[in-house]
């Protein structure tokens, strides 16, 4: 019987799963990297499969209660007039009004708590190495002493730790899309709560997110990737968001300076990832640590669901990890292979990289409704 689990990561997929782990009788420890629970990132949403079972887990609430009320995403000119909108409910999934967008940090730490008194966690620590063996997987960690357990799940996200060390350098799975995203929470409201705000000049986009009286903004911006690029090295990241964003139209220069002061600024680059197999013996990915690539906040509703699979099909056969790592990586494909190619679709609308790409975005938008405008523009893009 394996019973007891590690999972790497307490973010949205690994919260996830060792909710349901523990409610299938697993004995979970997870190991994450943070001191404890962040406070940036951006909004996300809650959608198609992953509603049932957020709701199967009684967080619905709690979401609806940290969710946003945007409804429309507007482009605005230097002066901030609107140039071009959305209408966002054009991008709702399979469950329809039942689903919901919440800031990535907010719905992290709920579905943290939801499972939090059934896991044990061990805080601002880290897997340093794994080894495999017949009964179990010895687990070494910057900190705690050394285990066994009789799995590993790396919910680590793009940056896995455990698929460094059980399947490889990350050069051998990630590729840079050219393009890095930075976010930075706003605590203090900023226009309409029911309405993105997304200025854009040539490569470069700033986008404003209400939530609940605050807001988050988001620089997103086209470059080649940066050699020797370390994720976790925020001065380089606060220079790189700075230099990108010159230009000092609608409200960049007040915004510019929150990244110059924060000391909580969200950053990475948008990577495409994929994995030949997500498990190798004991040990399975989840989440961004198997595959990824989104603009559009689908991460998220992945990894819940992902994560309700995997729970699901250990729990259906605890003994026979290496069936239930197949079965889980067959079903979950499906709904993650159509997501991996939409990344120039989304930069297109996002980010268009010339000023005409951008005054065509923008008379799309206003000629057709919403959803031919984006399919019309993006079709050619991809």
């Amino acid at each position: 019987m394996n019973k007891t689990v590690l999972i790497s990561g307490a973010g949205i997929g690994g919260s996830t799963l060792a909710f349901w782990l523990a409610r299938g009788g697993f004995e979970v420890t997870v190991v994450e990297r943070a001191a404890g629970a962040r406070s940036s990132g951006n909004p996300v949403d809650v959608k198609g499969p992953a509603v049932d079972v957020v709701e199967q887990m009684g967080v619905m609430p709690q979401l609806r209660a940290a969710g946003s009320d945007v409804s429309r995403m507007s482009f605005v000119d230097g002066r901030g007039r609107q140039v071009a909108h959305v209408d966002l409910k054009a991008f709702r999934g399979s469950a329809g009004a039942r689903e919901v967008e919440v800031p990535r940090a907010d719905l992290a730490n709920i579905l943290l708590d939801a499972g939090g008194e059934q896991a044990e966690f061990l805080w601002n620590d880290t897997i340093t190495s794994l080894t495999q063996g017949p009964d179990g997987v010895d687990a070494t960690f910057a900190t705690a002493r050394p285990r066994r357990f009789d799995l590993v799940i790396g919910a680590d996200g793009l940056h896995s730790a455990v698929r460094r060390l059980a399947f490889g350098d990350d050069n051998e799975f990630i590729e840079h899309q050219g393009i890095y995203v930075a976010t930075l929470r706003i605590d203090q409201p900023f226009g309409d709560d029911r309405e993105v705000l997304i200025y854009n000049t040539p490569g470069r986009a700033l986008a404003v997110h209400p939530t609940r009286g605050k807001a988050i903004a988001a620089f997103m911006f086209r470059h080649k990737g940066v050699p020797g690029y370390d994720h976790r090295d925020t001065a380089l990241h606060k220079r790189m968001v700075i230099d990108a964003f010159t230009d000092q139209g609608w409200r960049l220069p007040e915004l510019l300076d929150q990244v110059r002061s924060t000391d909580d600024l969200f950053f990475d680059s948008v990577s495409k990832g994929e994995l030949p197999r997500w498990s190798d013996g004991r040990i399975a990915l989840l989440g961004d640590a198997a595959s990824c690539v989104s603009l559009f906040g689908d991460g998220s509703t992945l990894a819940i669901a992902g994560a309700y699979t995997l729970a699901e099909e250990l729990a259906a056969e605890p003994g026979d990890h290496e069936s239930a790592f197949r079965r889980y990586e067959k079903r979950h494909r499906v709904l993650v292979e159509p997501k991996l190619n939409g990344v120039t679709a989304a930069a297109a609308l996002l980010i268009p990289a010339t000023r005409s790409g951008i005054a065509v975005r923008n008379a799309a938008t206003r000629v057709v409704p919403a959803v031919n405008a984006i399919r019309s523009l993006l079709r050619p893009a991809a």
